[in-house]
Protein backbone atom coordinates (compact mmCIF):
# COMPACT_ATOMS: atom_id res chain seq x y z
CA UNK A 1 0.00 0.00 0.00
CA UNK A 2 1.15 3.43 -0.69
CA UNK A 3 1.80 6.25 1.24
CA UNK A 4 -1.19 8.20 0.37
CA UNK A 5 -3.33 5.13 0.23
CA UNK A 6 -2.53 4.64 4.21
CA UNK A 7 -2.92 7.97 4.78
CA UNK A 8 -6.74 8.00 3.20
CA UNK A 9 -7.47 4.46 4.25
CA UNK A 10 -7.39 5.51 8.19
CA UNK A 11 -8.50 8.67 7.11
CA UNK A 12 -11.89 6.55 6.59
CA UNK A 13 -11.64 4.85 9.43
CA UNK A 14 -10.94 8.30 11.58
CA UNK A 15 -13.29 10.13 9.64
CA UNK A 16 -16.32 7.03 10.37
CA UNK A 17 -15.50 7.61 14.56
CA UNK A 18 -16.71 10.77 13.94
CA UNK A 19 -16.43 14.06 16.51
CA UNK A 20 -14.40 11.76 19.49
CA UNK A 21 -11.83 11.24 16.72
CA UNK A 22 -11.39 14.45 15.25
CA UNK A 23 -8.25 15.25 16.91
CA UNK A 24 -6.91 12.22 15.14
CA UNK A 25 -4.57 13.19 11.86
CA UNK A 26 -4.37 10.38 9.42
CA UNK A 27 -0.74 11.32 7.94
CA UNK A 28 0.49 10.90 11.60
CA UNK A 29 -0.89 7.81 12.23
CA UNK A 30 -0.05 6.51 8.68
CA UNK A 31 3.48 7.50 9.91
CA UNK A 32 3.28 5.60 13.12
CA UNK A 33 2.22 2.61 11.21
CA UNK A 34 4.86 2.61 8.73
CA UNK A 35 7.62 2.94 11.59
CA UNK A 36 5.95 -0.39 13.36
CA UNK A 37 6.16 -2.37 9.76
CA UNK A 38 6.12 -5.55 11.98
CA UNK A 39 3.53 -5.75 14.72
CA UNK A 40 5.03 -9.71 15.92
CA UNK A 41 7.77 -11.74 15.94
CA UNK A 42 5.94 -14.23 14.42
CA UNK A 43 5.05 -11.30 11.09
CA UNK A 44 9.31 -11.27 11.30
CA UNK A 45 9.82 -14.85 11.48
CA UNK A 46 7.71 -15.17 8.24
CA UNK A 47 9.15 -12.80 6.16
CA UNK A 48 12.59 -13.43 7.13
CA UNK A 49 12.07 -17.55 6.17
CA UNK A 50 11.13 -16.25 2.75
CA UNK A 51 14.47 -14.13 2.67
CA UNK A 52 16.68 -17.16 3.65
CA UNK A 53 15.22 -19.24 1.46
CA UNK A 54 15.54 -17.37 -1.54
CA UNK A 55 18.73 -16.52 -0.75
CA UNK A 56 19.98 -21.07 -0.08
CA UNK A 57 18.03 -20.65 -4.25
CA UNK A 58 20.52 -18.15 -5.01
CA UNK A 59 23.46 -19.74 -3.60
CA UNK A 60 22.30 -23.35 -5.13
CA UNK A 61 22.57 -21.46 -8.29
CA UNK A 62 25.79 -19.62 -8.25
CA UNK A 63 27.96 -20.01 -4.94
CA UNK A 64 29.33 -16.54 -5.37
CA UNK A 65 26.19 -15.46 -3.68
CA UNK A 66 26.83 -16.69 -0.07
CA UNK A 67 25.48 -14.97 2.61
CA UNK A 68 27.57 -13.64 6.30
CA UNK A 69 26.61 -12.55 9.73
CA UNK A 70 27.65 -11.70 12.93
CA UNK A 71 27.19 -12.95 16.58
CA UNK A 72 25.71 -10.26 18.53
CA UNK A 73 24.61 -10.33 22.43
CA UNK A 74 22.85 -7.05 23.02
CA UNK A 75 20.36 -5.20 20.46
CA UNK A 76 22.12 -2.23 20.64
CA UNK A 77 24.78 -4.42 18.84
CA UNK A 78 22.44 -5.72 16.26
CA UNK A 79 21.43 -2.20 15.63
CA UNK A 80 24.80 -0.39 14.49
CA UNK A 81 25.84 -3.72 13.04
CA UNK A 82 22.66 -2.93 10.27
CA UNK A 83 22.66 0.47 10.53
CA UNK A 84 26.77 0.17 9.03
CA UNK A 85 25.34 -2.50 6.60
CA UNK A 86 23.13 -0.06 5.08
CA UNK A 87 25.33 3.24 5.54
CA UNK A 88 28.14 1.03 3.85
CA UNK A 89 26.53 -1.14 1.26
CA UNK A 90 23.76 0.50 0.57
CA UNK A 91 21.36 -2.75 1.51
CA UNK A 92 21.24 -5.40 4.05
CA UNK A 93 21.08 -8.19 1.56
CA UNK A 94 22.90 -11.95 2.11
CA UNK A 95 23.73 -9.95 5.79
CA UNK A 96 22.76 -11.41 8.36
CA UNK A 97 21.98 -11.85 12.43
CA UNK A 98 23.59 -14.78 14.36
CA UNK A 99 22.69 -15.46 18.11
CA UNK A 100 25.38 -17.60 20.14
CA UNK A 101 24.38 -19.52 22.97
CA UNK A 102 28.06 -18.91 24.05
CA UNK A 103 27.52 -15.55 24.13
CA UNK A 104 24.13 -15.63 26.17
CA UNK A 105 25.42 -17.84 28.35
CA UNK A 106 28.78 -15.36 28.77
CA UNK A 107 26.82 -12.32 28.70
CA UNK A 108 23.30 -12.23 29.53
CA UNK A 109 22.82 -14.82 32.41
CA UNK A 110 21.60 -13.95 35.33
CA UNK A 111 24.31 -16.20 37.05
CA UNK A 112 27.04 -13.81 35.85
CA UNK A 113 29.41 -15.43 33.36
CA UNK A 114 29.05 -18.93 32.27
CA UNK A 115 30.64 -21.45 30.28
CA UNK A 116 28.76 -22.45 27.14
CA UNK A 117 27.40 -25.84 29.06
CA UNK A 118 23.11 -24.83 28.32
CA UNK A 119 23.39 -23.41 32.45
CA UNK A 120 21.78 -20.77 30.85
CA UNK A 121 17.72 -20.05 31.53
CA UNK A 122 16.47 -21.19 28.57
CA UNK A 123 14.48 -17.97 28.48
CA UNK A 124 17.06 -15.90 28.26
CA UNK A 125 17.66 -17.20 24.76
CA UNK A 126 14.32 -15.90 23.43
CA UNK A 127 14.05 -12.57 25.45
CA UNK A 128 17.51 -12.00 23.65
CA UNK A 129 15.89 -12.54 19.64
CA UNK A 130 12.70 -9.91 20.63
CA UNK A 131 15.61 -7.04 22.41
CA UNK A 132 17.68 -7.57 19.30
CA UNK A 133 14.59 -7.40 16.68
CA UNK A 134 13.31 -4.30 18.78
CA UNK A 135 16.32 -2.39 18.31
CA UNK A 136 16.43 -3.20 15.16
CA UNK A 137 12.49 -2.05 14.71
CA UNK A 138 13.74 1.24 16.15
CA UNK A 139 16.44 1.75 13.75
CA UNK A 140 13.57 1.55 11.24
CA UNK A 141 11.51 4.15 12.77
CA UNK A 142 14.33 6.41 13.54
CA UNK A 143 15.58 6.26 9.74
CA UNK A 144 11.86 6.83 8.44
CA UNK A 145 11.26 9.31 10.78
CA UNK A 146 14.29 11.64 9.33
CA UNK A 147 12.88 10.98 5.88
CA UNK A 148 9.12 12.27 7.19
CA UNK A 149 11.58 15.65 8.75
CA UNK A 150 12.63 16.14 5.44
CA UNK A 151 9.56 15.71 3.29
CA UNK A 152 7.99 17.96 5.73
CA UNK A 153 10.88 20.47 5.55
CA UNK A 154 10.08 20.44 1.69
CA UNK A 155 6.89 20.92 1.87
CA UNK A 156 7.15 24.04 3.84
CA UNK A 157 9.72 25.65 1.20
CA UNK A 158 7.17 24.80 -1.11
CA UNK A 159 9.63 22.52 -3.08
CA UNK A 160 6.95 19.34 -4.00
CA UNK A 161 9.10 17.90 -6.10
CA UNK A 162 11.47 17.20 -3.23
CA UNK A 163 8.64 16.16 -1.37
CA UNK A 164 7.14 13.62 -3.83
CA UNK A 165 10.96 12.09 -4.17
CA UNK A 166 11.14 11.48 -0.01
CA UNK A 167 7.60 10.40 -0.27
CA UNK A 168 8.80 7.69 -2.69
CA UNK A 169 12.17 6.76 -0.37
CA UNK A 170 9.50 6.19 2.44
CA UNK A 171 7.64 3.60 0.35
CA UNK A 172 10.91 2.19 -0.53
CA UNK A 173 12.22 2.17 2.78
CA UNK A 174 14.69 -0.92 3.31
CA UNK A 175 14.08 -2.47 6.86
CA UNK A 176 17.15 -3.10 9.08
CA UNK A 177 14.91 -6.36 10.15
CA UNK A 178 16.95 -9.39 8.61
CA UNK A 179 16.78 -13.20 9.26
CA UNK A 180 18.47 -14.44 12.74
CA UNK A 181 20.11 -17.72 12.57
CA UNK A 182 19.36 -18.40 16.52
CA UNK A 183 21.13 -21.09 18.77
CA UNK A 184 18.94 -23.56 20.66
CA UNK A 185 21.90 -25.73 22.10
CA UNK A 186 20.75 -29.24 22.21
CA UNK A 187 17.49 -28.05 22.90
CA UNK A 188 17.87 -27.61 26.60
CA UNK A 189 16.01 -31.11 27.63
CA UNK A 190 13.89 -33.39 26.05
CA UNK A 191 11.99 -33.41 22.53
CA UNK A 192 8.94 -31.83 24.48
CA UNK A 193 11.44 -29.54 25.80
CA UNK A 194 13.17 -28.58 22.64
CA UNK A 195 9.41 -28.08 21.32
CA UNK A 196 8.15 -25.57 23.51
CA UNK A 197 11.51 -23.67 23.45
CA UNK A 198 11.52 -23.28 20.16
CA UNK A 199 8.14 -22.22 19.97
CA UNK A 200 9.42 -19.21 22.33
CA UNK A 201 11.83 -18.31 20.02
CA UNK A 202 10.27 -18.76 16.53
CA UNK A 203 7.41 -16.47 18.18
CA UNK A 204 10.18 -13.67 19.26
CA UNK A 205 11.02 -13.85 15.62
CA UNK A 206 14.02 -16.10 15.11
CA UNK A 207 13.11 -18.17 11.55
CA UNK A 208 16.13 -20.33 11.53
CA UNK A 209 17.16 -22.22 14.48
CA UNK A 210 20.84 -24.19 15.11
CA UNK A 211 20.12 -27.24 17.33
CA UNK A 212 23.63 -29.53 18.31
CA UNK A 213 23.83 -33.04 17.98
CA UNK A 214 25.36 -33.16 21.76
CA UNK A 215 23.67 -34.55 24.84
CA UNK A 216 21.60 -32.07 26.71
CA UNK A 217 22.83 -32.21 30.22
CA UNK A 218 26.52 -32.96 28.88
CA UNK A 219 26.34 -29.97 26.50
CA UNK A 220 29.74 -28.48 26.23
CA UNK A 221 31.20 -25.69 23.69
CA UNK A 222 32.21 -26.78 20.33
CA UNK A 223 35.47 -25.87 21.06
CA UNK A 224 36.18 -27.47 23.91
CA UNK A 225 37.17 -31.01 25.01
CA UNK A 226 34.50 -33.36 27.07
CA UNK A 227 31.99 -33.28 24.04
CA UNK A 228 29.28 -36.37 24.29
CA UNK A 229 26.62 -37.02 21.05
CA UNK A 230 23.69 -39.09 21.20
CA UNK A 231 22.43 -41.31 19.23
CA UNK A 232 20.18 -40.39 15.90
CA UNK A 233 17.08 -41.04 16.14
CA UNK A 234 17.28 -39.04 19.83
CA UNK A 235 18.71 -35.96 17.26
CA UNK A 236 16.02 -36.10 15.27
CA UNK A 237 13.57 -36.45 17.43
CA UNK A 238 14.15 -32.78 18.39
CA UNK A 239 14.48 -31.85 14.60
CA UNK A 240 10.73 -33.27 13.91
CA UNK A 241 9.87 -31.10 17.39
CA UNK A 242 11.31 -27.95 16.02
CA UNK A 243 9.90 -28.74 12.73
CA UNK A 244 6.18 -28.89 14.17
CA UNK A 245 6.89 -25.91 16.39
CA UNK A 246 7.46 -23.88 13.00
CA UNK A 247 4.36 -25.49 11.68
CA UNK A 248 2.02 -24.94 14.58
CA UNK A 249 2.74 -20.72 14.09
CA UNK A 250 2.57 -20.91 10.24
CA UNK A 251 6.60 -20.15 9.60
CA UNK A 252 5.92 -22.73 6.79
CA UNK A 253 9.31 -21.68 5.54
CA UNK A 254 11.40 -21.50 8.94
CA UNK A 255 15.15 -23.36 8.31
CA UNK A 256 16.49 -25.89 10.84
CA UNK A 257 20.26 -26.02 11.04
CA UNK A 258 21.76 -29.26 11.78
CA UNK A 259 24.90 -29.13 13.80
CA UNK A 260 27.11 -31.93 14.27
CA UNK A 261 29.74 -31.55 16.44
CA UNK A 262 31.20 -35.07 15.88
CA UNK A 263 34.26 -34.19 14.61
CA UNK A 264 35.19 -33.52 18.22
CA UNK A 265 33.31 -35.41 20.46
CA UNK A 266 34.93 -38.95 21.14
CA UNK A 267 31.84 -39.97 24.16
CA UNK A 268 28.11 -41.14 23.44
CA UNK A 269 25.86 -41.77 26.55
CA UNK A 270 23.90 -43.89 25.13
CA UNK A 271 24.34 -47.16 22.78
CA UNK A 272 21.73 -46.76 20.06
CA UNK A 273 18.80 -48.91 19.61
CA UNK A 274 19.03 -51.17 16.42
CA UNK A 275 16.78 -54.08 15.07
CA UNK A 276 18.55 -55.05 12.18
CA UNK A 277 22.33 -55.17 11.00
CA UNK A 278 23.09 -51.94 8.64
CA UNK A 279 19.85 -49.70 10.25
CA UNK A 280 20.72 -46.24 11.67
CA UNK A 281 21.64 -47.69 15.25
CA UNK A 282 23.85 -50.36 14.30
CA UNK A 283 25.89 -47.60 11.74
CA UNK A 284 26.17 -45.28 15.44
CA UNK A 285 27.44 -48.18 17.40
CA UNK A 286 29.86 -49.33 14.62
CA UNK A 287 32.18 -46.72 16.12
CA UNK A 288 32.50 -47.85 19.38
CA UNK A 289 35.87 -48.24 20.60
CA UNK A 290 34.93 -52.14 21.54
CA UNK A 291 36.83 -55.32 22.38
CA UNK A 292 36.49 -59.14 21.36
CA UNK A 293 35.35 -60.83 24.73
CA UNK A 294 35.51 -65.06 26.00
CA UNK A 295 31.74 -65.19 26.99
CA UNK A 296 33.33 -67.18 29.81
CA UNK A 297 34.99 -63.74 30.80
CA UNK A 298 31.86 -61.97 31.37
CA UNK A 299 32.16 -59.40 34.31
CA UNK A 300 29.68 -57.89 36.72
CA UNK A 301 28.19 -54.71 35.27
CA UNK A 302 29.53 -55.62 31.28
CA UNK A 303 27.51 -54.36 28.49
CA UNK A 304 27.79 -56.26 25.20
CA UNK A 305 26.99 -55.65 21.41
CA UNK A 306 26.89 -58.45 19.08
CA UNK A 307 28.15 -58.25 15.94
CA UNK A 308 29.10 -60.81 12.86
CA UNK A 309 28.62 -63.79 15.34
CA UNK A 310 30.97 -61.75 17.46
CA UNK A 311 30.27 -60.72 21.20
CA UNK A 312 31.84 -57.24 21.91
CA UNK A 313 32.34 -55.51 24.95
CA UNK A 314 32.42 -51.44 23.85
CA UNK A 315 34.64 -49.08 26.27
CA UNK A 316 32.46 -47.85 29.13
CA UNK A 317 34.24 -45.60 31.31
CA UNK A 318 34.17 -44.31 35.55
CA UNK A 319 31.86 -41.62 34.13
CA UNK A 320 29.35 -44.07 32.24
CA UNK A 321 30.17 -42.62 28.80
CA UNK A 322 31.06 -45.11 25.43
CA UNK A 323 34.11 -44.08 23.76
CA UNK A 324 34.39 -44.27 20.05
CA UNK A 325 37.05 -45.32 17.92
CA UNK A 326 39.86 -42.58 17.49
CA UNK A 327 39.80 -41.46 13.88
CA UNK A 328 36.08 -42.18 13.35
CA UNK A 329 35.17 -38.59 13.69
CA UNK A 330 35.21 -37.34 10.33
CA UNK A 331 33.01 -40.47 8.99
CA UNK A 332 30.74 -39.75 12.13
CA UNK A 333 29.93 -36.37 10.81
CA UNK A 334 29.63 -37.56 7.69
CA UNK A 335 26.81 -39.76 8.70
CA UNK A 336 24.58 -37.13 11.19
CA UNK A 337 24.47 -34.67 8.21
CA UNK A 338 23.18 -37.02 5.79
CA UNK A 339 20.75 -38.23 8.30
CA UNK A 340 19.82 -34.92 9.58
CA UNK A 341 18.98 -34.03 5.69
CA UNK A 342 17.50 -37.02 5.08
CA UNK A 343 15.05 -36.08 8.17
CA UNK A 344 13.88 -32.49 7.96
CA UNK A 345 17.33 -30.75 8.88
CA UNK A 346 17.92 -27.71 5.99
CA UNK A 347 21.55 -26.68 6.10
CA UNK A 348 24.27 -28.43 8.27
CA UNK A 349 26.51 -27.57 10.81
CA UNK A 350 30.10 -29.23 10.88
CA UNK A 351 32.19 -27.92 14.16
CA UNK A 352 35.61 -28.01 13.27
CA UNK A 353 39.06 -27.38 14.57
CA UNK A 354 40.26 -25.10 12.63
CA UNK A 355 39.26 -23.19 9.47
CA UNK A 356 40.86 -25.48 6.88
CA UNK A 357 38.72 -25.33 3.43
CA UNK A 358 40.45 -29.06 2.20
CA UNK A 359 39.05 -30.92 5.55
CA UNK A 360 35.76 -28.91 5.23
CA UNK A 361 35.48 -29.68 1.72
CA UNK A 362 36.10 -33.63 1.59
CA UNK A 363 33.04 -34.21 3.83
CA UNK A 364 30.67 -31.90 1.77
CA UNK A 365 31.87 -33.86 -1.09
CA UNK A 366 30.92 -36.61 0.63
CA UNK A 367 27.67 -36.06 2.01
CA UNK A 368 26.79 -34.33 -1.68
CA UNK A 369 27.36 -38.19 -3.09
CA UNK A 370 24.09 -38.91 -1.32
CA UNK A 371 22.39 -34.96 -0.90
CA UNK A 372 23.78 -33.25 -3.69
CA UNK A 373 22.39 -29.47 -3.00
CA UNK A 374 23.84 -29.90 0.70
CA UNK A 375 24.72 -26.72 2.31
CA UNK A 376 26.46 -25.44 5.28
CA UNK A 377 26.48 -22.83 8.00
CA UNK A 378 30.18 -22.14 9.02
CA UNK A 379 31.63 -20.75 12.44
CA UNK A 380 34.27 -18.52 11.71
CA UNK A 381 35.45 -18.96 15.34
CA UNK A 382 37.30 -16.22 17.14
CA UNK A 383 38.65 -20.06 19.23
CA UNK A 384 40.75 -20.21 15.84
CA UNK A 385 44.02 -18.81 15.89
CA UNK A 386 43.37 -17.88 12.45
CA UNK A 387 46.92 -16.17 11.82
CA UNK A 388 48.92 -19.25 12.87
CA UNK A 389 46.67 -21.61 11.38
CA UNK A 390 46.96 -19.78 7.67
CA UNK A 391 50.85 -19.53 7.95
CA UNK A 392 51.26 -22.88 8.95
CA UNK A 393 48.88 -23.84 6.12
CA UNK A 394 51.20 -21.71 3.69
CA UNK A 395 54.04 -23.29 5.36
CA UNK A 396 52.75 -26.68 4.55
CA UNK A 397 51.97 -26.19 1.15
CA UNK A 398 54.86 -24.87 0.03
CA UNK A 399 57.42 -27.46 1.97
CA UNK A 400 55.06 -29.93 -0.04
CA UNK A 401 55.66 -28.03 -3.33
CA UNK A 402 59.65 -28.04 -2.86
CA UNK A 403 59.71 -24.48 -2.10
CA UNK A 404 62.52 -23.59 0.61
CA UNK A 405 61.24 -22.54 3.71
CA UNK A 406 64.25 -22.66 5.84
CA UNK A 407 63.71 -19.50 6.74
CA UNK A 408 60.76 -20.09 8.66
CA UNK A 409 60.21 -21.86 12.38
CA UNK A 410 57.05 -23.49 11.80
CA UNK A 411 55.98 -23.58 15.58
CA UNK A 412 56.79 -19.81 15.94
CA UNK A 413 54.91 -18.97 12.96
CA UNK A 414 52.52 -16.35 14.95
CA UNK A 415 55.44 -14.30 15.79
CA UNK A 416 55.45 -10.70 14.70
CA UNK A 417 58.85 -11.35 13.54
CA UNK A 418 56.79 -12.92 10.41
CA UNK A 419 54.74 -9.90 9.72
CA UNK A 420 55.21 -8.72 6.59
CA UNK A 421 57.00 -11.51 4.80
CA UNK A 422 56.19 -13.43 1.35
CA UNK A 423 54.82 -16.40 3.71
CA UNK A 424 52.64 -13.67 6.05
CA UNK A 425 51.17 -11.81 3.13
CA UNK A 426 50.02 -14.69 1.40
CA UNK A 427 48.38 -15.91 4.71
CA UNK A 428 46.66 -13.23 5.21
CA UNK A 429 45.58 -13.37 1.62
CA UNK A 430 43.93 -16.61 2.06
CA UNK A 431 42.21 -15.46 5.08
CA UNK A 432 40.38 -12.70 2.97
CA UNK A 433 39.26 -14.83 0.09
CA UNK A 434 38.64 -18.03 2.55
CA UNK A 435 34.73 -17.28 3.10
CA UNK A 436 34.59 -16.85 -1.30
CA UNK A 437 36.70 -20.10 -1.48
CA UNK A 438 34.61 -22.09 0.86
CA UNK A 439 31.21 -21.17 -0.47
CA UNK A 440 32.55 -22.48 -4.16
CA UNK A 441 34.77 -25.37 -2.81
CA UNK A 442 33.25 -26.69 0.41
CA UNK A 443 29.17 -25.82 -0.25
CA UNK A 444 29.24 -23.26 2.36
CA UNK A 445 25.75 -20.94 2.21
CA UNK A 446 26.56 -18.85 5.47
CA UNK A 447 29.66 -17.93 7.45
CA UNK A 448 29.22 -16.34 10.38
CA UNK A 449 31.85 -15.65 13.40
CA UNK A 450 29.84 -16.33 16.44
CA UNK A 451 31.89 -13.90 19.06
CA UNK A 452 33.43 -10.73 16.78
CA UNK A 453 31.28 -8.58 19.13
CA UNK A 454 32.44 -10.08 22.37
CA UNK A 455 36.27 -9.72 21.57
CA UNK A 456 35.71 -5.88 19.67
CA UNK A 457 33.76 -4.88 22.83
CA UNK A 458 36.80 -6.07 25.15
CA UNK A 459 39.38 -4.72 22.72
CA UNK A 460 37.57 -0.81 22.77
CA UNK A 461 37.56 -0.71 26.55
CA UNK A 462 40.88 -1.87 26.88
CA UNK A 463 42.22 0.92 24.46
CA UNK A 464 39.97 3.26 26.23
CA UNK A 465 41.02 2.91 29.59
CA UNK A 466 44.34 2.62 28.57
CA UNK A 467 44.01 6.26 27.12
CA UNK A 468 41.31 7.96 29.37
CA UNK A 469 42.97 6.88 32.80
CA UNK A 470 46.53 7.40 31.62
CA UNK A 471 48.33 10.55 30.38
CA UNK A 472 46.03 11.24 27.82
CA UNK A 473 42.74 11.98 30.16
CA UNK A 474 39.74 12.99 28.14
CA UNK A 475 41.58 13.35 24.92
CA UNK A 476 42.13 10.10 25.18
CA UNK A 477 38.18 9.62 24.57
CA UNK A 478 37.63 12.61 22.57
CA UNK A 479 40.66 12.00 19.85
CA UNK A 480 40.06 7.97 19.40
CA UNK A 481 36.25 7.46 20.23
CA UNK A 482 34.21 11.14 19.48
CA UNK A 483 36.55 12.86 16.54
CA UNK A 484 36.43 9.85 14.68
CA UNK A 485 32.24 9.37 15.21
CA UNK A 486 31.79 12.63 13.79
CA UNK A 487 34.33 11.94 10.74
CA UNK A 488 33.10 8.53 10.01
CA UNK A 489 29.49 9.79 9.85
CA UNK A 490 28.85 7.25 13.20
CA UNK A 491 25.04 7.66 13.76
CA UNK A 492 25.44 7.09 17.39
CA UNK A 493 27.38 10.34 17.94
CA UNK A 494 24.12 11.53 18.42
CA UNK A 495 23.07 9.56 21.03
CA UNK A 496 19.87 10.88 21.80
CA UNK A 497 18.10 10.88 18.68
CA UNK A 498 19.78 6.82 18.60
CA UNK A 499 18.07 6.66 21.72
CA UNK A 500 14.47 7.45 20.25
CA UNK A 501 14.53 11.51 21.39
CA UNK A 502 13.38 12.36 17.18
CA UNK A 503 10.87 9.80 17.97
CA UNK A 504 9.55 11.14 21.23
CA UNK A 505 9.13 14.64 19.82
CA UNK A 506 7.06 13.29 17.28
CA UNK A 507 4.32 11.29 19.05
CA UNK A 508 4.38 14.32 21.26
CA UNK A 509 3.48 16.71 18.22
CA UNK A 510 0.73 14.19 17.07
CA UNK A 511 -0.18 13.52 20.79
CA UNK A 512 -0.27 17.43 21.98
CA UNK A 513 -0.29 19.17 18.98
CA UNK A 514 1.15 23.11 20.40
CA UNK A 515 0.92 21.77 23.86
CA UNK A 516 3.75 19.09 23.34
CA UNK A 517 6.91 19.62 25.34
CA UNK A 518 9.82 18.55 22.76
CA UNK A 519 13.33 17.84 23.69
CA UNK A 520 14.38 18.87 20.61
CA UNK A 521 15.19 22.71 20.60
CA UNK A 522 17.59 25.04 20.37
CA UNK A 523 18.92 24.24 24.12
CA UNK A 524 19.72 20.87 22.90
CA UNK A 525 23.75 19.67 23.08
CA UNK A 526 22.84 17.23 20.07
CA UNK A 527 22.68 20.61 17.76
CA UNK A 528 26.76 20.25 18.13
CA UNK A 529 26.77 17.99 16.20
CA UNK A 530 24.32 18.77 13.06
CA UNK A 531 27.36 19.23 10.95
CA UNK A 532 28.34 16.03 11.22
Amino acid sequence: MSYQSQITDLDKTITGQGAPWAAIDAESAARMRIQNRFPTGLDIARYTAKIMREDMAAYDADPANYTQSLGCWHGFIAQQKMISIKKHFGNTKRRYLYLSGWMVAALRSEFGPLPDQSMHEKTSVPALIGELYTFLKQADARELGGLFRDMDAARERGDQVEAKRIEVMIENHETHVVPIIADIDAGFGNAEATYLLAKKMIEAGACALQIENQVSDEKQCGHQDGKVTVPHEEFLQKIRAIRYAFLELGVDDGIIVARTDSLGAGLTKSIAYTTQEGDLGDQYNSYLDCEEVDPADIRNGDVFLSREGKLLRPKRLPSNLYQFRSGTGEDRCVLDCITSLQHGADLLWIETEKPHIGQIGGMVDRIREVIPNAKLVYNNSPSFNWTLSFRQQVFDAWEAEGKDVSAYDRAKLMSVDYDGTELADEADERIRTFQRDAAAKAGIFHHLITLPTYHTAALSTDNLAKRYFGEEGMLGYVKNVQREEIRQGIACVKHQNMAGSDIGDDHKEYFAGEAALKAGGKENTMNQFEAA
